[in-house]
């Protein structure tokens, strides 16, 4: 063999041991971490959707779905503001949006003073619960969370390395969070309390007695107040918002709300937090939460837009809340209808979208309350929660959503009762 052919010669390859390919696993974050209100009923509503079927979507309270238009002046400043939105703006969103939150509030005879620069803007109330938990919490720092929840505020709780721990809310009393239990489980971890008023899932509105007593809570043992307010525009029959901060103007509170709900552009995105009460004593708590506002760059800029022009002018919710009003004829027809299935029982909402029964189990035989809510999708093509997925302990409530036109409504609900002859004992 010449010299040149030995040059050519390929070496014989080297045999390594075969290892076993990496799976990639779901983050130990997530464990025990749900959201069941998109979660596995809602991906098999999915699956039937595209299978072709009709699905009666009760399990978000999205009001675009069902009719409900955004102010046609919302649409119309946005349009015009997008030439001027392809940028970003600060991270904590821009000065007439913020501006226009602090006016809001400044309408409210006790709400605390505060400033523009107290103001952080968000994609949603959603995208600020996660930014305040993260910038809040240590590993293993507990948060006192009402049951049932939303149950985002579980989630991001754990996510964040805290340990979310539930205090009761009384049926027997409209729904009121029990003192005695909040109280009962604060300790040294104890480092916040979430309320949330008007209540999803429950519609309920808080008395100023049970207000003030959180307060109380949170006075004695230095805690923070995480108030989730979305729904304080949304009230039925006379019912008063209080807002958290008025009665604790000593505690350092973050009060949560926007646009999605009262002003039906949920897919806008567009929320905010407020600070308020001693800042001197959550300066390292400020700083985190201004690097976690930075480092998500901005809000989204056209939905920023809408903020100022919503706040503004006429409140078009109270048209749809009032006497003749679409939301409370729906609220109305649900209560109605849920009442006149035998073992169910509604506390009347007096706020918020949503309806809270709770089926009797002397009447019927339910363990496991996913299962119910996958039978119903299947059967009559009706998408609910269970009331388990708002961290409820006992699997014999749901939540149903009041948007639909009323006609649609007191169909399902009848489809729904003969459904759960199914399920008596």
């Amino acid at each position: 063999m010449s010299k040149s052919e030995e040059s050519t010669v390929e070496p014989t390859p080297v045999k390594r041991p075969r290892r076993p390919r990496r799976h990639f696993n779901e983050s130990k974050k997530l464990h025990g971490v749900a959201y069941d209100i998109r979660g596995e009923v809602t991906a098999e509503a999915e699956r039937m959707e595209l299978d072709g079927h009709s699905i009666l979507k009760l399990n978000t309270g999205n009001p675009a779905i069902f009719g409900f238009d955004a102010p046609d002046v919302i649409m119309r400043d946005m349009i015009a503001a997008l030439p001027t939105s392809q940028g970003y703006s600060t991270s904590k969103g821009i000065i007439p949006a913020r501006r226009a939150v602090v006016t809001r509030y400044e309408l409210i005879e006790d709400f605390p003073s505060f400033d523009v620069d107290d103001v952080y803007l968000g994609n949603g109330v959603s995208e600020l619960i996660s930014m305040v938990t993260q910038a809040l919490l240590d590993d293993g720092d507990e948060v006192l969370i009402p049951a049932p929840d939303y149950p985002l505020w579980t989630a991001a709780t754990s996510l964040a390395g805290g340990t979310p721990v539930h205090y009761m809310c009384d049926e027997e009393d409209d729904w009121n969070p029990s003192l005695e239990d909040i109280r009962s489980k604060v300790n040294e971890k104890t480092k916040a309390i979430v309320v949330i008023n008007p209540n999803n899932p429950t519609g309920a509105v808080y008395s100023r007695e049970i207000l003030e007593g959180i307060a109380d809570i949170a006075r004695e043992n230095d805690l923070m107040i995480l108030a989730d307010e979305i729904y304080d525009r949304i009230l039925y029959d006379g019912a008063e918002h209080i807002s958290m901060a008025e009665v604790a103007p000593d505690v350092v509170t973050v009060t949560f709300n926007g646009l999605s709900k009262a002003y039906r552009v949920a897919g806008y995105r567009a929320g905010w937090i407020v600070i308020t009460g001693p800042k001197r004593y959550a300066k390292g708590f400020l700083e985190g939460l201004e690097l976690l506002a930075g480092t998500r760059l901005c809000p989204n800029v056209p939905g920023q837009h809408a903020i100022q022009v919503a706040l503004g002018g006429k409140q078009s919710i109270y048209g749809l809340t009032g006497k003749e009003g679409r939301l409370l004829k729906q609220r109305n027809i649900a209560v109605e209808k849920l009442r006149e299935i035998p073992g169910v029982s509604v506390v009347e909402p007096k706020g918020a979208l949503y309806a809270f029964p709770k089926l009797d189990p002397s009447v019927y035989d339910i363990h496991d309350d996913s299962k119910l809510m996958l039978d119903i999708l299947r059967s009559e093509k009706i998408l609910l929660v269970q009331g388990t997925g708002f961290n409820y302990p006992t699997p014999d409530h749901f939540r149903l959503v009041t948007l639909p036109w009323a006609s649609q409504l007191e169909n399902a609900i009848e489809r729904l009762g003969n459904f759960l002859v199914n399920y008596r004992q």
